[in-house]
């Protein structure tokens, strides 16, 4: 399972409401070592980031907790989100390069089947997630401290 610190923020019948106390990537961003994503994250995310999740075992507010997510969720979320629109939009250029009717226009063909397979895309994605958020394992809160 995916950990990470959060604190209790608000809490809503059997979910709470959770800030997470880490501003992303592992850790090293201070060191040598470190790639510095954390410091990218901080830069477009200025606010703490705030999470619904289930609340199994009735923590409190102002509480710290671990939250917890199953192991292949995030990758699977990852993979739709990024790899069905980039596919998409490979197909929808390969379409449009077979509708051109001249090698001169080819290129405005594929160009414009490559913004429509990624538009598709997206929007399929938005779809899935509006269909999976019902049936999706949540994020959990496992412990306490």
């Amino acid at each position: 399972m995916l950990e990470t610190r959060a604190i209790v923020v608000q809490l809503e019948g059997t979910e709470a409401i959770v800030e997470s106390r880490q501003g992303g990537g592992c850790g090293h961003c201070d060191s040598e070592k470190g790639c510095g994503s954390g410091k990218l994250a901080q830069l477009f995310c200025t606010q703490p980031r705030r999470f619904r999740v289930r609340n199994g075992i009735n923590a409190r507010i102002g509480e710290e907790v671990q939250v917890a997510i199953a192991d292949g969720v995030l990758l699977r979320g990852a993979l739709t989100m990024y790899f069905l629109p980039l596919l998409l939009a490979l197909g929808g250029g390969m379409v449009g390069t077979s509708w051109a009717h001249s090698a001169a226009s080819s290129d405005a063909y594929a160009a414009g089947g490559v913004v429509l397979g990624l538009v598709t895309g997206f929007l399929l994605v938005r779809l899935l997630a509006l269909r999976r958020s019902s049936s999706a394992v949540p994020p959990v809160i496992t412990r306490c401290g």
